[in-house]
């Protein structure tokens, strides 16, 4: 594995669903605090060294029959509590924060995150979340289609199962970025590699 290197004035950290709502939930590998407390350790370094910190949160959709019927299963939403969306305290918002609300799994459909990223002229992402399948997974895609660089914090994501979250860090990111922990992360926006 080579070096990680991060450039700060091209890297922006997007943290995906960290909100009241989706952290309740049981989660694996680790705990919804451990993912928490690393993406929170994550978004400080950024806002020391004045990187962008993209916060999304995802909004659902209302029960229109919308949604195209599938094999899979659905989450069952009833009467939500009225904080569900808000973005756990231990992340921000931090005057300077970006704050992204999808209706979809991805943060690019249908949001301003692409335009935000690049008026900031941001090459690279970094990314963690809840869960690591299904919305980190979604952005990923996207990212990866818009040209952008990926970095992904394994130890600041996690899914609905331990074998969800396994695939995708073992299968799909490393097709479409690279896998590192948050201590990685840490130390490369310490050294500030620049490619110029």
């Amino acid at each position: 594995m080579s070096e990680t290197q991060i450039d700060r004035s091209k890297t922006a950290l997007v943290v995906i669903d960290l909100q009241k709502g989706i952290t309740s939930m049981p989660v694996f590998p680790r705990s919804s605090a451990d993912v928490v407390a690393n993406a929170a350790r994550l978004a400080k370094a950024f806002r020391e060294n004045g990187m962008p910190v993209f916060l999304v949160r995802v909004m659902p959709v209302p029960p229109l029959g919308l949604r195209p019927e599938t094999d899979g299963q659905q989450m069952q939403r009833g009467e939500m509590p009225a904080d569900w969306a808000e973005i756990v305290g231990e992340m921000g918002p931090e005057p300077g924060d970006v704050v992204i609300t999808k209706r979809q799994w991805g943060a690019f459909y249908g949001t301003e995150l692409e335009m935000q990223l690049r008026r900031r002229g941001i090459t690279a992402i970094v990314l963690c979340g809840i869960s690591t399948n299904v919305g980190v997974e979604s952005t990923a895609r996207f990212a990866y289609e818009y040209g952008f660089s990926q970095l992904f914090a394994e130890d600041a994501m996690a899914a609905r199962s331990q074998e969800e979250h396994d695939f995708t860090v073992k299968t799909t990111f490393p097709r479409i970025g690279k896998v590192r922990s948050t201590a990685e992360l840490l130390a490369a926006i310490s050294r500030n590699w620049s490619g110029q």
